[in-house]
């Protein structure tokens, strides 16, 4: 990564500049023969996958293990991880955008690796895939696509939740060659398979394949632009045509003049094709230029978003086109500010004058040289040149009166983590562009994959970011590789993490379970303070009292109900009762659900309980429900013979309660066979409801009966039928119960319920009944009846004179003379 020569490397295809720039050597062991791998990079200068090639063969090495592995290494050769590989031939080795790898086999299965280390979750393509196998696969940021042996399509969009789905059928014949673009660039969204078929290209998607209506083919290769915008293809007679990925106009043609057919094509960016050949690459710009770069041995050309990786077994390169920053300050001849300023700092350390001149010749346009010199410092691979043009920048700010250093300050914090990621040890050679794309957090992450984890805290802490996905996984990696006893590793994890904010211990705790650790983990899940995450392990491990303690401590009752639905679909119903039962808030909760969710449950718990009473009162709650009457006796039979050798006191009063209610049951039941009226059903109503409906429909007697068959109280009944009576208007049937000398409820409700119901004539009758009364109440009660000389002689009898003349105000008429003849008898003589 180091060069003095700021243009080492560039290359002038056509009117733009490429660069070719050197990122380690000496990566692999010298043991390691490239030419015998299928080799895949993960974007964003991600990680490595290298596959022995079956179709070539191999030597043989005593030294080299027999057993199939995928080999992930980093872009410096350090190898990662080796994962076991003994799954059938592998037709598809690609990345997600977020590094996880992607292996596709022969059968359909493909495999989603997260982590980098073996941690995998396989799927099936289906689609007939298992029967005619999978020819090939393409693969983009989010997807991939895959090719039958029977020329089906079917496509993958997302790799957390893989849903496989056919696209439309392809014509019969031979796939020259063929490529995808992404969901994110058709008009449809949703992916777009371009295939070379005969003379032409074909373009299928999920609803129908449409013939471009070529006619210069076969084409051998077809390769598609990052952007989704060009397509290029590869002629039998060796020519590359750049095509609107509309395939409307053709924007370039290049003739490689090679006898031979590449063995890829890929886009450099959006600018620019590379044609791969095993030792030789040609470079094709714009308009058809191209530059040929040479090579002693096999290379392997990994596309990115903005360039091509170049991987031999001693160097890793990347190329690309030259960065606009980097070309203005570093351009032969060039004479905008930029390179002025970037020029003034060498003429500065000479201490010569002409460093001051050239500052003043262009600080109208100073501040745009020093956003130059930062944006091409971010730029540039070579630590020298960084440090060159920040300096110039700072240099020219310092010229300039009122400028903010944001820009500056940020470039110099990128700068540091690009720097280190950048090491051979760590090998991410990320550019700027793809660490602006790929975001801090993502590259946390990766470094996270790789078990970096010092540098990740480094990183993470200089960039503000939070620690605690670092140290869960640290921990989680420490309790599944650790060989000593589970009390011990438990002791150093937890001192390690102590004091640490938003630590997921039951993240830590599933790790140790799913190594077979079961002991560890719940020990570890003890420090977890979150129950809502103590718990759904906990059931998981089978540490299903434990649980529930847990739930009940949390005092969160949706918690609790989800451990306790999730108990009752496994255990047996009396396990679960028994454990529920000890345990009161859960028990509680439990018989709050099952009253509104499930009464059979509920029914189960009183029987395990042995309450009998509550058994008994809610089979009378459905007693109340059902349509028919005798489904309701049905009902109450049942909640009585629960009752039948009940120890609980109360059984007594509720046997005798449902055995009133069975007859009560009956009697209605009758009633609504005999009586024909409107006034409605019977069944359900209580026995003094079943009494005033049948006294307001003139059935008194029946009313009677019911009433000595339950034992009804005097008062109650008197009640019952006085109100019957009143709602019924049977003025006759009051009068003559007003004959009686006495009313077990007195006289007075008799006066106000005839007088509510507007028969003030009949409830005056009952206001000399009302002995017990005080004469201001009876005055008011005569008042009330409009009969105000009555009143006047309640008042006379009291000698109240006060009275006597509030009255003369409300009199009128006759009873006006009347009360003041009683005022005048009153007024004592003279």
């Amino acid at each position: 990564m180091t060069s003095t020569n700021p243009r080492a490397g560039w290359e002038k295809i056509g009117t733009e500049f490429y660069r070719k720039i050197s990122l380690y050597t000496s990566i692999f062991d010298p043991d390691l023969d490239l030419s015998e791998y299928v080799v895949s990079g993960a974007p964003f200068s991600g990680a490595l996958a290298l596959y022995r090639d079956t179709t070539k063969i191999t030597r043989y090495r005593s030294n080299v293990a027999n057993k199939s592995s995928i080999d992930v290494y980093s872009c410096a050769g350090k190898l990662i991880s080796r994962i076991n590989w003994e799954k059938g031939t592998i037709k598809g080795l690609g990345w997600s955008e977020d590094e996880r790898l992607l292996v596709v086999s022969e059968d359909g299965t493909f495999h989603v690796y997260s982590g980098l280390h073996g941690d995998f979750a396989p799927f099936s393509l289906g689609h007939g895939a298992e029967e005619y196998g999978v020819h090939s696969v393409r693969f983009w940021s989010h997807g991939f696509v895959a090719l039958l042996k029977n020329n089906a399509l079917v496509a993958v969009s997302s790799f957390d939740e893989p849903r496989p789905r056919a696209l439309a059928a392809v014509p019969e014949g031979e796939v020259h060659a063929w490529s995808l673009i992404p969901p994110a660039y058709t008009m449809s969204r949703s992916v777009e398979v371009l295939l070379a078929m005969q003379q032409t290209i074909f373009v299928v998607d999920v609803s129908e394949t449409e013939d471009r209506g070529l006619t210069d083919g076969p084409f051998k290769h077809v390769s598609v632009s990052p952007n989704g915008r060009f397509a290029a293809l590869y002629t039998e007679d060796g020519r590359v045509w750049v095509v609107g990925s509309d395939f409307q106009n053709k924007y370039s043609e290049y003739d490689s003049k090679a006898k031979t057919t590449p063995k890829h094509i890929y886009w450099c960016g959006n600018d620019s094709v590379v044609l791969a050949w095993e030792d030789e690459i040609h470079m094709v710009g714009p308009n058809g230029a191209a530059a040929k770069y040479y090579y002693d041995d096999i290379v392997h050309v990994l596309p990115d978003i903005d360039g091509i990786r170049l991987l031999t077994s001693e160097t890793c390169e990347f190329l690309q086109k030259v960065p606009d920053e980097s070309e203005e300050v570093f351009k032969l001849g060039a004479t905008s500010p930029s390179p002025v300023l970037y020029d003034s700092i060498e003429l500065l350390e000479k201490k010569s004058p002409k460093a001051d001149e050239n500052i003043q010749r262009i600080k109208s346009s100073l501040p745009e040289a020093v956003e130059t010199c930062i944006r091409a410092a971010g730029q540039e691979f070579d630590h020298a040149l960084q440090k060159q043009l920040l300096r110039a920048a700072s240099f020219g700010k310092s010229v300039i009166e009122l400028y903010s250093s944001d820009e500056f300050v940020e470039m110099c914090e990128t700068l540091r983590v690009l720097n280190a990621v950048r090491d051979h040890t760590i090998g991410l050679p990320l550019t700027l562009t793809q660490y602006n794309q790929l975001r801090p957090d993502r590259l946390i992450a990766r470094l996270i994959y790789r078990r970096e984890y010092l540098l990740a805290i480094k990183l993470a802490e200089f960039l503000r970011l939070p620690l605690n996905k670092i140290y869960v996984h640290w921990a989680s990696q420490k309790v599944k590789a650790a060989s000593g006893d589970d009390e011990s590793i438990r002791d150093v994890v937890v001192e390690r993490l102590k004091g640490k904010s938003d630590i997921s211990f039951e993240a830590i705790a599933r790790a140790a379970y799913d190594e077979g650790r079961g002991n560890l983990a719940t020990s570890l899940l003890n420090h977890e303070p979150r129950a809502g995450k103590q718990v759904p392990l906990l059931l998981a491990m089978e540490e299903d009292e434990v649980a529930v303690d847990k739930a009940v401590e949390s005092g969160d009752p949706d918690l609790i109900m989800f451990v306790l639905l999730h108990l009752k679909q496994k255990m047996p119903i009396a396990t679960f009762f028994r454990l529920v039962a000890s345990r009161a808030q859960a028990a509680q909760l439990i018989e709050q659900s099952a009253h509104s969710q499930d009464k059979e449950l509920l029914k189960d718990m009183y029987y395990q309980d042995d309450r009998p009473v509550d058994g008994s009162d809610l089979l009378l709650e459905e007693a109340m429900d059902q349509p028919q009457t005798q489904a309701v006796v049905d009902k109450l039979k049942l909640a009585s013979r629960l009752l039948t050798d009940a120890k609980d006191p109360n059984a007594v009063m509720h046997t005798k309660s449902l055995a009133e209610a069975t007859v009560l049951l009956k009697m209605q039941e009758s009633f609504d066979k005999d009586i024909t009226d409107n006034s409605g059903s019977y069944v359900g109503l209580s026995v003094n409801e079943t009494m005033f409906q049948l006294i307001r429909s003139g059935y008194s007697k029946r009313a009677d009966r019911v009433r000595s068959e339950f034992k009804v109280p005097e008062k109650t009944w008197w009640w019952v039928r006085l109100r019957a009576l009143v709602a019924a208007r049977l003025w006759g049937d009051v009068e003559e119960i007003g004959k009686n000398r006495k009313s077990p409820i007195g006289w007075e409700p008799f006066y106000n319920e005839v007088l509510s119901a507007g028969n003030t004539r009949l409830a005056s009758s009952f206001v000399p009944k009302c002995t017990t009364l005080k004469p201001a109440e009876r005055v008011e009660m005569w008042v009330k009846c409009g009969m105000v000389s009555k009143a006047g002689e309640e008042a006379l009898k009291a000698k109240d004179m006060n009275t006597l003349q509030q009255l003369r105000d409300k009199a009128s008429g006759p009873q006006l003379t009347e009360v003041e003849r009683m005022i005048t008898q009153l007024r004592p003589r003279r």
